[in-house]
């Protein structure tokens, strides 16, 4: 008989670690306390963007490993749901100030050549080939061709229906039993309610929410690179869309939109003025679980054997995505534990 392993929380943390869990032939129930993506993955920017590729770490090199094992995660995922997560390498854009910079990023370009893919790489151009183009001052910008993007609300749409074709169960509207049916496998990928959990229960703090806030356009540049300038992502989707964001405000008095929301658009079309006449579709605000650490947590619940934590995300859950669902599966399935140090709790 296949293992029945429990997973709380239908977020990306959950979704991924209960398809790969399913795929490697374990019976999955998911519950969700209210429905798919109603946390901090039901945003709307999908940027799977590396890390700075100088003063390179461990931290930098597991974040690479996930964002090269995407493509075969996402075809698969929707090869098994018959549906379009929007996962696509389309590379990145960053306008570059000023000359002095641009001499300066020569480090970072040759950072890149060393630990990235060859084919993957930096470079400075004064001609991008683009739908979407940022203005620079120096008409120099810096572009990629590792980045990616994903759709949040199509990717987690695929995975759930992923796993219910692999015969997993999602239960909506109906938060995890604690403890745990038939004493069962539990992973605990609840955002920043488990966060807030995890605090209380090990009385120190683990993490909080950062209130996150993106918006949604109608304007198509569906094979553009996506735009990172004055600390803004701006993400074309494959469906004819485009998404701007997110705010990392720490002081908030509710998790719902606000002026900072109507910022972001001023901002954007400062940086991009072709989205000046785009109409918003869409407005999202919530609470974005981030650990102590900065880093993903994956760790055993102390003291309580078989259950384990997979939350903090914040900015990088999209893209840790498929390392962290990965690991998760070897802990319960192969009883794994030499887990990178990054990912303990704090």
């Amino acid at each position: 008989m296949a293992r029945v392993i429990h997973v709380a929380g239908a977020g990306i943390f959950g979704l991924s670690c209960a398809w790969m869990l399913a795929r490697r032939g374990a019976t999955v129930r998911v519950f969700e306390a209210q429905h798919v993506g109603a946390g901090a993955s039901g945003g709307h920017v999908g940027a799977l963007a590396p890390h700075a590729p100088d003063n390179w770490n461990p931290k930098k090199a597991l974040q690479l490993q996930s964002l090269l094992a995407a493509p075969a995660l996402w075809a698969e995922v929707e090869e098994a749901a018959g549906l379009p997560s929007g996962y696509g390498r389309t590379g990145r854009l960053q306008p570059v100030p000023d000359d002095q910079t641009a001499e300066r990023l020569q480090d970072r370009i040759a950072a890149a050549a060393q630990h990235w893919p060859r084919d993957m790489g930096m470079s400075l151009t004064r001609d991008p080939q683009a739908a979407l183009i940022p203005d620079s001052p120096s008409g120099i910008w810096l572009q990629d061709a590792l980045t990616a993007r994903l759709n949040p609300r199509a990717a987690l749409a695929a995975l759930a229906a992923a796993i219910r074709a692999r015969g997993g169960e999602i239960l909506e509207a109906r938060p995890a039993p604690d403890p745990a049916p038939d004493d069962a496998p539990m992973i605990w990928a609840t955002g920043t309610p488990g966060l807030q959990d995890l605090n209380a229960a090990l009385d120190r703090r683990i993490g909080q929410g950062v209130k996150g806030q993106s918006l949604l356009l109608a304007h198509a540049a569906p094979d553009s690179p996506q735009v990172f300038a004055d600390g803004l992502h701006i993400v074309p989707h494959a469906d004819g869309t485009t998404a701007i964001g997110s705010t990392s405000e720490n002081s908030y008095d509710h998790d719902r939109p606000d002026h900072q929301a109507q910022d972001l658009l001023a901002r954007a079309v400062a940086i991009c003025p072709a989205l000046g006449d785009a109409p918003v579709l869409d407005i999202w605000a919530g609470l974005r679980p981030r650990a102590r650490s900065r880093a993903p947590v994956l760790a055993p619940w102390p003291d309580r054997p078989g259950h384990l934590i997979a939350n903090g995300g914040f900015k990088i859950g999209f893209g840790m995505a498929p390392l962290i669902a990965d690991l998760a599966a070897q802990m319960l399935l192969d009883d794994r534990t030499d887990v990178p140090d990054l990912f303990a709790l704090p």
